[in-house]
C-alpha cells in the first residue's frame, strides 16, 4: 500500500488501545486484527493521547450515524475511506445496506478480515475519480461517514465527491473531519502522518467552499465532547484535555456536517 493507505494503521491502533482499557468505544475487531498482524508504528502515530483522540473521534462518529438512522429510515451508510475500521460491526445490525469504500489496495486488505453479506458490501474506488458510484443503487437517501479523509483530498477533489454524492442521491446527510489551512502548513513539519511517509495534507477553513449542487454545510460539530473526556482521570484527562481540546486544537481540526435535500 501506498503512504497514504498505511495511515489507516494510526486509527486501528488507536481504537484497539482504547477498546483494551474499556474508554469510548468497544472495538474487539480492532484488538484482534492488531494482535493478528502485529503492525508496526512509529514515533508520534503510536502515542497513547494520540489513540485517546482516535477512539473519541470513532466514537462521535459512530453516535452521528446512530441519530441518522433514526432520523432517515430509508438511507443507505457509505463509509468512504474505511480502512480496516468495524463500524459496520459496532453499529450492529442497522436493517440497511452499508458501503465500506476505499481504493482497491485497502480493500483488498480488507478482505482478509471482513465478508461480504447481502446488506454489507465493500467498494475498490478512488473516490476522486467520475463513476465510482456506479455499483450503488439510486437510493433516495444516503448517511456517508469521512472519517480521516478529506485532508488528503484537494479543495477541488473534494467538491468533485460532493457533485457526485448530490448527483446520485436526492438526499445526503455528511460527516467530515477537516484539517484547518494552518493545520495543513503544519502537517509538514510535525504530524503523526509523517511516521508512515506522508506529508501532503490539505485543510478547509470555510466550510462553505465545498459546498456543491444541492450539498450544503448546515452545522459544525465538537471533536472532543466533554463526555469522552471526562472518562479519563487524572494526569491522563488534564495532559489529554490541554492537548488536543485546548484553543490550539480548534484551530487545527475541526468537524463539519453537510446536508443535500
Amino acid at each position: 500500500m501506498n503512504n497514504v493507505n498505511k495511515t489507516l494503521y494510526i486509527p486501528l491502533y488507536g481504537k484497539s488501545y482504547v477498546s483494551k482499557r474499556g474508554l469510548f468505544l468497544s472495538d474487539r475487531k480492532a484488538e484482534q486484527i492488531w494482535e493478528a498482524e502485529g503492525f508496526t508504528l512509529r514515533g508520534k502515530s503510536q502515542s497513547k493521547w494520540l489513540a485517546f483522540y482516535m477512539g473519541i473521534r470513532a466514537a462521535v462518529f459512530d453516535e452521528w450515524v446512530r441519530e441518522q438512522l433514526s432520523d432517515l429510515p430509508d438511507a443507505v451508510i457509505l463509509h468512504i475511506g474505511c480502512g480496516l475500521d468495524s463500524r459496520c460491526l459496532r453499529l450492529g445490525d442497522t436493517g440497511r445496506t452499508w458501503y465500506d469504500v476505499d481504493f482497491p489496495e485497502v480493500i483488498g486488505e480488507r478482505t482478509r478480515f471482513y465478508g461480504e453479506t447481502a446488506r454489507y458490501q465493500m467498494i475498490p474506488a478512488d473516490v476522486r475519480e467520475n463513476g465510482w458510484l456506479s455499483g450503488v443503487p439510486q437510493k433516495k437517501c444516503a448517511i456517508v461517514v469521512m472519517e480521516g479523509v478529506s485532508m488528503y483530498l484537494t479543495p477541488d477533489e473534494l467538491r468533485g465527491l460532493a457533485a457526485e454524492l448530490s448527483a446520485h442521491f436526492e438526499q445526503v446527510a455528511c460527516l467530515m473531519d477537516c484539517y484547518t489551512g494552518l493545520a495543513a502548513r503544519l502537517s509538514r513539519y510535525k504530524n503523526p502522518i509523517n511516521d508512515v511517509g506522508v506529508t501532503q495534507v490539505y485543510g478547509t477553513d470555510d466550510p462553505e467552499s465545498i459546498h456543491s449542487g444541492g450539498f450544503r454545510f448546515v452545522r459544525e460539530h465538537a471533536m472532543t465532547p466533554q463526555k469522552y473526556i471526562d472518562m479519563l482521570t487524572g494526569l491522563e484527562k488534564a495532559v489529554f484535555k490541554r492537548l488536543y481540546a485546548g484553543g490550539l486544537s480548534k484551530k487545527l481540526y475541526r468537524l463539519f456536517e453537510y446536508r443535500k435535500g
